[in-house]
């Protein structure tokens, strides 16, 4: 085997994560998905009328705005990772694009990953994209904020301690570093969804079975540290070797949920985010390395 025709070429994989990235753009899905996300994240810019206190005001309405951003944010990764993931392989069969990628030759190894990458790509770009639009609708929002609270701690006579106390714990809600290792942290979680799509789909060409099983696995993932403490709780040895089955077989996706105590105004501990990179890169190497197996045994 030449070293042209050798796996794992950067080259030869950015080409391919490229031509995935510009085919997902071009999809209705992306551009529906988007917009949705998009307009529910700049609907924050709008001044909405609040029912609380003066003094909640802020902690009430910069928590709903992180949260709605979040909880879109979340939603389209998900939905975004397991339906364009689930349309690559089907759409490449049926446009016969994959007969002739593989007749290049390019190994199926760079193949899977040029079509992860691709899809990662687009979805950390649209992100970023969220982010950015988050970013300011809290900054823009903070400042009213913190002037409607510092107005009413005067009015009410609180000393300046107190005020000055409160308008901190306020910007702690605003746009923080903890903020955006939220967001890195939701594109983790895709990438453990890509990676599990990716999967599915090399067992069927049918991408609503991809799809179909691919929502169970996020859903199973989310309540799975619940059951492996009912199931695998106090069983000894035999329970630890269970408990690793289940959690390699089925991503544990409540790890990542570190996105709700940031939103809280907790800080992001470097530990718990180094955690998290460290299972998601696990799982992107175990998923990736089992559909490569699968695959390599079909007949294209």
């Amino acid at each position: 085997m030449t070293a042209r025709h050798r796996p794992l070429n950067p080259r030869r994989i950015t080409v391919l994560a490229y031509h995935t990235f510009t085919q997902l753009v071009r999809m209705k899905v992306f551009y529906f998905l988007g917009a949705f996300a998009v307009i529910l994240i700049a609907a924050n810019f709008l001044r909405l009328p609040t029912h609380a206190a003066p003094e909640a005001v802020g902690v009430q309405l910069l928590y709903s705005i992180k949260s709605s951003c979040a909880g879109a944010m979340t939603l389209f990764s998900i939905v975004m990772a397991i339906v364009a993931t689930g349309l690559l392989l089907p759409k490449d069969v049926e446009d016969r694009t994959l007969y002739t990628i593989l007749a290049k030759p390019v190994p199926r190894l760079d193949y899977l990953l040029g079509k992860f990458f691709g899809v990662a790509a687009l979805i950390f770009v649209s992100l970023l994209v969220m982010d950015l639009l988050m970013t300011g609708a809290l900054q823009l929002r903070m400042g009213g904020v913190l002037e409607q609270q510092r107005a009413a701690g005067e009015a009410f006579g609180h000393p300046p301690e107190m005020i000055e106390a409160q308008l901190a714990e306020t910007r702690a809600l605003g746009p923080t570093w903890a903020l955006q290792g939220a967001v890195f942290v939701i594109f983790l979680q895709s990438v453990v969804i890509i990676s599990v799509a990716l999967l599915l789909s090399t067992f069927s060409t049918s991408t609503l079975f991809t799809a179909i099983v691919g929502f169970l696995v996020v859903f199973i993932g989310f309540f799975q540290a619940d059951a492996r403490e009912a199931y695998f709780h106090g069983t000894g040895v035999l329970g630890k070797i269970g408990s690793a089955i289940m959690t390699t077989a089925l991503p544990d996706l409540q790890l990542y949920k570190l996105i709700d105590a940031v939103i809280e105004g907790r800080p992001l501990e470097a530990f718990d985010l180094l955690k998290v990179t460290g299972v998601t890169l696990f799982y992107f190497v175990v998923y990736t390395f089992v559909s490569w197996l699968v695959i390599a045994r079909k007949e294209f």
